[in-house]
């Protein structure tokens, strides 16, 4: 049995689009990544997480929107 740090924690995404389907708003991620960028309606947004977990998930708050590079 090993102890230490799980390989993926459940997370929430808050804010940003609206048309944000469900599925993406939660997904599995290494448990001490600090920003997650999603692709989406061609750019990315940007998550960053916070301090505070809420019902066991950790939640990652939307901080801004960029174009994907042509």
């Amino acid at each position: 049995m090993t102890t230490g740090q799980p390989a993926a924690v459940q997370i929430e995404l808050e804010g940003g689009p609206t048309g944000l389907p469900p599925e993406i708003r939660r997904q599995w991620v290494p448990p001490d990544l600090p920003k997650v960028k999603i692709p989406y309606n061609g750019g990315y947004e940007h998550f960053e997480r916070l301090d505070v977990e809420e019902s066991g998930r950790l939640v990652f708050r939307w901080t801004y929107r960029s174009r994907i590079a042509e």
